[in-house]
């Protein structure tokens, strides 16, 4: 796969994945959305986990009204699925992803943000909505994801009024779970990232694709899904060579975060 609006390194286990439109702010067309997909799908299997980040000043600052075309009822349907099947990539690929945001992450910036499984936020970051004032709505899965983040009223809120989450303020809603030192959001996903790729695949693949189904199942199917899921987890070698190791205090114990 080779796009000039994706760059991608890989680091040992980890791959970078940069939006490359700097100029643009990074800001979504049909180019971008499909390089996002095709890098997903052709991850290499050495790849454990992955980082999202932005190029230049912003992670993304949305759709590019520049080149938004006018579309009839179908062809609108059709574009917004496809967005949600590239972005199914990220969400139910075959790695965890961590999100480096900084600057702007609005619109469907924030819906690419979104369907990563952990989200740093450095101190520039701000996170808005602008669809409700622009006369459109969500299309990139944004309806569907970003309530699970923040709750469906804040959403409501922010398309309604066009109201904007500085750092702080996005994290105690939900839309990171770290807050970081300016410039240093790259930095920490890339260190948890590193941490995650030394999980076991199988736990990894578990949580990324069990625990958000169970989520929305009613109580009795969710224990059912577990207990599947539990049993497929510990059955790995992998798996079982740790638990050992744990009991053989050759595995480090867990200690109290400062």
């Amino acid at each position: 796969m080779t796009s000039p609006d994706i760059q991608l390194e890989l680091r040992g286990a980890v791959a970078v994945i940069r939006l490359n439109r700097a100029a643009k702010r990074n800001a979504i067309n049909d180019g971008l959305v499909l390089a996002i997909r095709d890098t997903f799908e052709h991850l290499t299997s050495d790849v454990r986990a992955a980082v999202i980040v932005g190029n230049g000043d912003h992670f993304c600052a949305g759709l590019d009204l520049s080149e938004l075309q006018e579309r009839d009822a179908g062809q609108g349907l059709h574009h917004s699925r496809m967005w949600h099947k590239a972005l199914d990539f990220v969400q139910q690929g075959p790695v965890p992803v961590i999100a480096a945001l900084h600057g702007a992450v609005v619109g469907g910036g924030l819906e690419l943000a979104s369907a990563c499984h952990v989200r740093v936020a450095d101190d520039t970051t701000f996170y808005a909505l602008p669809e409700g004032s622009r006369g459109i709505f969500v299309g990139g899965g944004g309806s569907v994801r970003i309530p699970r983040l923040i709750g469906t009223a804040r959403m409501l809120d922010m398309m309604l009024t066009g109201r904007v989450y500085n750092a702080a303020d996005g994290e105690r809603a939900g839309f990171a779970q770290y807050l970081v030192p300016t410039g240093t959001a790259l930095d920490k996903a890339l260190a948890l990232a590193e941490r995650i790729a030394q999980n076991a695949p199988l736990t990894n693949y578990a949580l990324m694709h069990a625990l958000p189904r169970i989520a929305e199942q009613p109580a009795d199917q969710g224990f059912f899904t577990e207990a599947l899921m539990a049993a497929i987890a510990q059955s790995a070698p992998e798996a079982k060579e740790r638990v050992r190791a744990f009991l053989e205090k050759r595995a480090d114990k867990v200690q109290r975060a400062d």
